[in-house]
């Protein structure tokens, strides 16, 4: 026996690619391209490009978030899946591209390889965390939030003339594990990303780190 559903009904789900148009998560794509752009010139070894690349990468994913709560007319349905493709590409974002700077500044010598496999394990564990368990008291983070990797990152490579490479690389290999631990650890700390002066405040620290290592390049 079949009964009439007098409730409101979702609307029908869109295509795969009918999200694409949904503001938040052009923000977000944005932001993975950045991404792919950082990994790009890690790899060919080109560091100061690819802090450009991380940096604006944060500066998206706080950038999608704003306007998330702020677009009207979404659905449950937009939210869901963009909270999903929020943190899928925070693992590449966050997780995969420290642990292939470590890599990649260590010349992909094997001792590297326990520090990136590190990075990776918190990056996912803090990742799911957060996904399972959202925010404690409605508020703070259990965990150093993970895109506080890449904004640090970007800070400690400013000193990277400082230092002949192999002492650097040691600097590296400690701040990402460092990072990676308070990943995983209890701490607590505020929500920065859900703020309007914080993004603003990241915006000014992109275009700061853009013009500093920009310069480097040129």
């Amino acid at each position: 026996m079949t009964t009439e559903n007098s409730g409101t009904q979702e609307a029908p789900n869109k295509s795969i690619l009918g999200y694409i148009w949904d503001l938040p998560n052009l923000c977000s794509l944005a932001g993975l391209c950045c991404t792919i752009f950082a990994l790009y010139f890690i790899a060919i070894g080109v560091y100061a490009a690819a802090m450009i690349g991380m940096i604006w990468a944060v500066a998206f994913d706080w950038a999608d978030g704003l306007i998330a709560r702020r677009l009207k007319g979404r659905t449950g349905t937009d939210s869901k899946f963009g909270g999903q493709l929020d943190l899928l590409i925070d693992v590449v974002s966050y997780a995969v591209t420290p642990a292939m700077l470590l890599l990649s500044y260590g010349k992909f010598d094997p001792a590297f390889l326990p520090g990136a496999i590190l990075i990776l394990i918190a990056g996912v564990m803090r990742l799911s965390y957060f996904s399972t368990f959202g925010l404690a008291d409605g508020t703070k983070y259990t965990g150093l939030a993970i895109d506080n990797n890449s904004i640090i990152l970007v800070f400690v490579f400013l000193f990277e003339n400082w230092f002949n490479p192999g002492t650097f690389s040691i600097i590296l290999y400690i701040s990402a594990l460092t990072l990676a631990a308070l990943n995983v650890s209890k701490i607590q700390t505020p929500k920065l990303s859900g703020n309007p002066v914080n993004v603003v405040l990241l915006a000014v620290y992109t275009l700061t780190m853009s013009v500093l290592y920009g310069w480097t390049l040129i």
